[in-house]
């Protein structure tokens, strides 16, 4: 090298030459003989259900109708091994569009399940409300007449007015005022218990 010319470093490969040329991955997916069959009917399957367990410990929102008459309707959600189900009797108007929302914290300790009305406050009259989780135990619950949307605050519920177990979160039968817009609650998954 001369005096005074920088010196040139090589750049480390990564991977031999060939893997990086273009047509690499259709010479590995066109197999040769046995051993590459069996590879890829190995590791196709392993890759797929990978990626169908992480998407199913995504958290997810769903969309539903609460529906006035008088009649007991649920709906239901689940993730991983917890369900979120929200029962309930309503009165007055018509159809309001809800929304219930689950999650499991990332270090799976943790089960969320709100439920609520994403315009604010609901017009119906509740005449029950139960919301149950499964595979989880309740840590902290809370029940509103009104959900925050733009400059409205949660208005909880009297404490009176709905009671908590492991399991739920329901009305009190002759305390509770026929209002709810909200629920949330988030439980301890067994992981939590080890």
């Amino acid at each position: 090298m001369a005096a005074g010319a920088p010196a040139e470093r090589p750049q480390p490969a990564l991977t031999p030459p060939a893997r990086r040329s273009p047509g690499f991955l259709s010479k590995m997916a066109a197999s040769s003989g046995r051993s590459g069959r069996r590879l890829w009917a190995a590791v196709l399957p392993a890759a797929l259900l990978c990626l169908a367990a992480r998407a199913a410990e995504e958290p997810s929102t769903a969309d539903f109708d609460v529906r006035p008459g008088g009649e007991v309707h649920s709906f239901s959600r689940s993730l991983g091994d917890y369900t979120c189900t929200f029962t309930y009797s309503a009165q007055g108007g018509t159809n309001e569009q809800w929304q219930m929302n689950i999650g499991v914290s990332e270090d799976n300790l943790l089960f969320s399940c709100s439920v609520w009305r994403p315009q604010g406050k609901s017009y119906l009259f509740f005449t029950q409300f139960k919301a149950e989780v499964k595979g989880a135990k309740i840590e902290h619950a809370m029940a509103y007449s009104q959900a925050a949307v733009g400059a409205q605050s949660d208005v909880p519920l009297k404490q009176e007015e709905f009671e908590i177990t492991e399991t739920t979160v329901s009305h009190r039968e002759g305390k509770f005022r026929f209002e709810l817009s909200k629920l949330m609650i988030v439980a301890k998954t067994p992981r939590d218990e080890l």
